[in-house]
């Protein structure tokens, strides 16, 4: 018997307007950076690391109270790929959701580079809380220690999401969790790699920080998706639900993606249940 899901979902009360599940993404992501990043370049100095993982850890918290019911809130690529490996959106919603996530990023990016040029003698170029390895980690960390890192990081995140609920949408309970996993990563990965763990948080304030964090940016692309995709096993093998591994793989090459067939759950449907 597998695990039942933290709270019992009940059946959508969500909409299936993907203009709406576009904007609370956008808008939560938008948030996200803006506060979680904004605490590394407007604060870091003054509440530390401890101080920049419960930012991020407490906006995550917040937004999934307020969005989750309405997309998840996953605010990260990284996690709408999970969710989609696992058949829970269609191929065509998780594109949606990519793209409001990245404009979401770099907006609240470009809001909070605004307020960072009007602090005097605040460094932005190269930095504006971008990630990094190498001499651009705080403990030196090596190439393969930064994959590794965020490989786990991620992992544990997106397992996070994906074990919480077995849908693509969010009960408020399962923000507690989600909020201390994000700022718990945090306290890890910020020393390492200054935690990246979402793709469109490290390329956002990377257009504003311009030179060496974009040579590095391929890791921060690459370890969170390896760690979803490893998130996705794992789940399958503790909770296998007598499905196929990656069965949003399967609907994609059938060419059933478009249609939100069977076994695919959008803002809320029937997926894989826990029993």
């Amino acid at each position: 018997m597998s695990a039942e899901p933290l709270a019992t979902e009940s059946e959508p009360a969500e909409t299936e307007d993907e203009a709406q599940l576009f904007t609370a993404e956008l808008i939560g992501t938008l948030i996200l950076i803006f506060f979680g990043v904004g605490s590394a370049v407007l604060a870091g100095e003054f509440v530390g690391s401890f101080g920049i993982a419960l930012a991020f850890g407490f906006t995550l918290l917040l937004l999934a109270f307020i969005i989750g019911p309405v997309s998840g809130s996953h605010l990260n690529p990284v996690v709408s790929l999970a969710m989609f490996l696992s058949g829970r959106m269609t191929f065509r919603r998780t594109v949606i959701y990519w793209l409001a996530q990245f404009i979401g990023a770099i907006a609240g990016a470009a809001l909070l580079f605004l307020v960072a040029r009007q602090v005097p003698g605040l460094r932005t170029s190269q930095a504006f809380g971008t990630n990094g390895f190498g001499y651009r980690s705080a403990v030196g960390l090596s190439t393969f220690g930064a994959i590794v890192a965020e490989v786990m990081l991620t992992f544990l995140l997106v397992f996070v999401f994906l074990s919480v609920t077995h849908k693509v949408t969010l009960v408020p309970l399962a923000a507690v969790p989600l909020g201390l996993t994000l700022a718990a990563v945090h306290l890890v990965g910020i020393p390492l790699t200054g935690t990246s763990v979402n793709p469109a948080r490290s390329f956002a304030p990377a257009i504003f920080a311009g030179g060496q964090p974009w040579a590095q940016m391929w890791l921060f692309f690459v370890a969170p998706i390896a760690g979803a995709l490893l998130a996705v096993l794992v789940r399958y093998l503790i909770h296998p639900h007598g499905e196929r591994l990656f069965p949003g793989l399967a609907t994609l090459s059938s060419g059933s993606a478009k249609g939100g067939t069977a076994g695919t759950t959008e803002s809320g449907g029937a997926g894989p249940q826990g029993s």
